[in-house]
């Protein structure tokens, strides 16, 4: 990860973090621990990380559908986005089993394999409004972002901002 911050790095920490933050499976989640590791504050790594993590959703939820299709059209990488989509249709389970509170904490849990990209794609599937989708996942990317905070920064830099 510390590879990705130096290469974004030219542009300025923050531009940088908020690079590294739209990335699949780092998404705020690693760029929380890069500002921590390189010493930003925790306000503006936390801000910039819901920022960056939150900019592919709208697209995510409104394209997700068309863009698994178009992939599993492609030889080289069908078998790959089949066995996504049945994964991301397993998780799914769970999002349409509680709904949009499902959805909210599928997000905030900040494991592998969860997150907005993740969640985003389970809302295309679902063909969830983004109306209701994009407010619950924002929801859900903050709260993961607080539980990183206290993972990567600790209780003690967390109240030195108050």
């Amino acid at each position: 990860m510390q590879e990705a911050f130096d290469f974004f790095s030219g542009l300025g920490a923050e531009w940088a973090l908020f690079i590294i933050s739209m990335l699949p499976l780092i998404e705020l989640r690693g760029s929380i621990i890069v500002g921590a590791a390189t010493g930003m504050l925790w306000l503006p790594a936390y801000l910039i990380s819901v920022a960056g993590s939150m900019l592919p959703a709208p697209a995510v939820i409104l394209f997700g559908r068309k863009i698994i299709s178009w992939f599993k059209k492609i030889p080289l990488f069908s078998p790959l986005v089949e066995k996504y989509e049945k994964k991301l249709l397993k998780k799914a389970d769970k999002v349409v089993k509680y709904e949009l509170a499902g959805l909210l904490l599928f997000v905030a849990v900040p494991l592998p394999g969860t997150g907005v990209w993740t969640g985003s794609f389970i809302a295309a599937l679902l063909d969830l409004r983004m109306k209701f989708a994009l407010p619950v996942i924002l929801l859900g990317n903050c709260i993961a972002g607080a539980i990183m905070l206290f993972l990567s920064y600790g209780t003690a830099e967390l109240l030195k901002g108050f």
